[in-house]
């Protein structure tokens, strides 16, 4: 028997629920009516629907359609379906649906053997994917087709998908429907994953009794599903969220973000080198300790791993999380680095350069420098270090915060600003 996600699939739009700014957009009905939608990515989270409307387009459109995996398909298959594909195309001018599920699992070089013919109109390409399409997708293809974005489904969507398959499926208990309290545990535990769901709904239809409890259904089940993938969206996602809230000095956003990724099996070391760069990115020398915390926490998960690893952890980020902010020392080295990429190969003042050789002495190479440890506070008034094409550039702006105003004041003192 077919499980109950393909039993009671949406036949027509009007039942596709979650997704009523797609179904019911203007350019979406129009497509559908003159029976000529455009090549597309439908994009978004695991169970949200996108197998479902890439059928229904097809079903309704009444275009040839031909369904392929990524996962278990071979670009050859792909490759002679489209051949094939094309002299249909000469004999009747009819375009041919080429469904492609989990699209971000050809390479990028694979994907070009989709370009000619999308262009052309000979296939209209619908690649489904859970993978950023920005990342995953070749950019010409990506320019040539339509990325239709799919939302996460909330748990009341959940809830009224339940309802729908209870009330059509002739299979399940009827008398689940009575149980609020059920549906909202499915709703909850399934995360937004329509199938998840169905399938949980299913499993509990076959153990039902009027007075089943929520612990009995707890027990049927193993532990809540945490969708996660260390090289996928969630991980990219997690990680800014992490990375904005320690910026945004919110401890207990930047924890919970911390804990997310650590249940769900990121790799710790690499939340810790994202902590190190963060350290002298955003926080820099208005905290100078704030990079040994970092690089503390890196040694100390080191020593001890997992699972007590979470402790060195956790208090590194909420150090990092509520430290004064500055990007002063980042921001330094880019507006340094634009010059080198303007101006070339400068020449330092000669005045600095050793004179190596007696024809650089002669040259002027090291005329003029003074050693700064022989002046009062170490600064000798007037020398010049950067080359004359830069000799008025400040590359490095404290900023009035933390420790760094004490760096201020120094740098307004040397440069004669106070």
């Amino acid at each position: 028997m077919e499980p109950l996600s393909y039993r009671i699939r949406p036949k027509d739009f009007e039942d596709f629920i979650g997704q009523e700014h797609i179904t019911k957009a203007q350019w979406f009905k129009n497509s559908i009516i003159k029976k000529d939608p455009p090549s597309m990515i439908l994009f978004g989270p695991p169970g949200v629907g996108k197998t479902t409307l890439a059928l229904l387009i097809a079903e309704k459109t009444g275009i040839e359609y031909k369904p392929f995996s990524a996962v278990t398909s071979t670009i050859k298959e792909v490759r002679e379906f489209i051949e094939n594909a094309y002299k249909k195309y000469k004999k009747t001018g009819n375009k041919t649906i080429l469904f492609i599920d989990e699209i971000h699992r050809f390479n990028k070089a694979q994907q070009d053997a989709f370009l000619p013919w999308v262009e052309k109109g000979v296939i209209i390409l619908i690649g489904t994917t859970t993978e950023n399409p920005s990342f995953y997708i070749n950019a010409p293809l990506l320019s040539r087709v339509k990325v239709v974005n799919l939302k996460p489904l909330t748990e009341e969507n959940i809830k009224n998908i339940l309802i729908s398959a209870i009330e059509k499926d002739t299979i399940l208990n009827k008398q689940i429907i009575t149980r609020k309290d059920i549906l909202e545990f499915i709703a909850a535990y399934s995360k937004g994953d329509a199938r998840v769901s169905l399938n949980l709904l299913e499993l509990v239809s076959h153990n039902f009794h009027p007075d089943i409890s929520i612990e009995e259904i707890q027990n049927v089940v193993s532990t809540s599903p945490m969708p996660y993938d260390k090289k996928g969206d969630y991980h990219y996602n997690l990680i800014s969220a992490f990375i904005k809230s320690m910026r945004g000095s919110d401890p207990d956003a930047a924890i919970y973000y911390l804990a997310r990724m650590l249940e769900s099996g990121e790799d710790p070391y690499f939340i810790l080198r994202r902590m190190i760069i963060f350290a002298s990115e955003d926080i820099g020398n208005a905290d100078p300790h704030a990079i040994m915390v970092a690089t503390s926490a890196h040694y100390a998960f080191t020593v001890v791993g997992m699972p007590e690893g979470f402790i060195p952890l956790s208090q590194a980020v909420t150090y990092l999380s509520l430290a004064p902010k500055s990007n002063a020392s980042y921001k330094a080295y880019l507006e340094a680095k634009e010059d080198v990429v303007k101006h070339g190969s400068l020449t330092p003042p000669l005045s600095i350069l050793n004179p190596v050789t007696k024809l650089m002495k002669e040259m002027g190479y090291g005329k003029g420098y003074q050693y700064p440890h022989n002046f009062e506070e170490g600064i000798v008034r007037g020398l010049r270090y950067l080359p004359d094409a830069l000799k008025h550039k400040r590359y490095y702006k404290p900023k009035n915060i933390g420790y760094e105003k004490n760096l201020l004041e120094r740098l307004k003192r040397l440069k004669g600003d106070a």
